[in-house]
């Protein structure tokens, strides 16, 4: 099985940028829990990639996708309650 980093580096860049910003619009707008656990599962994956390219990432791109992440993670919070 191919590494599943290489196979969305194949990917059109196009359909990838719209099928996350569908993704990412659908968690934000779905009310309550549907929508935080969809804004959680955004949050785990961008983590696991964070996780990835830590060792390649700058300082300031390492805290400005960490604060994304927070700031995500904060966001579905607020959709439970």
């Amino acid at each position: 099985m191919a590494d599943p980093l290489h196979r969305l580096g194949r990917l059109p860049r196009t359909a990838v940028f719209l099928g996350s910003l569908i993704v990412g619009l659908a968690a934000l707008f779905l009310p309550g829990l549907l929508g935080a656990l969809l804004l959680y599962a955004i949050v785990a994956a961008l983590a696991a990639l964070l996780a990835r390219t830590w060792a390649i990432s700058s300082p300031p791109a390492r805290i400005a996708r960490l604060a994304i992440l927070a700031g995500l993670a904060v966001i579905a919070t607020t959709k439970i309650t």
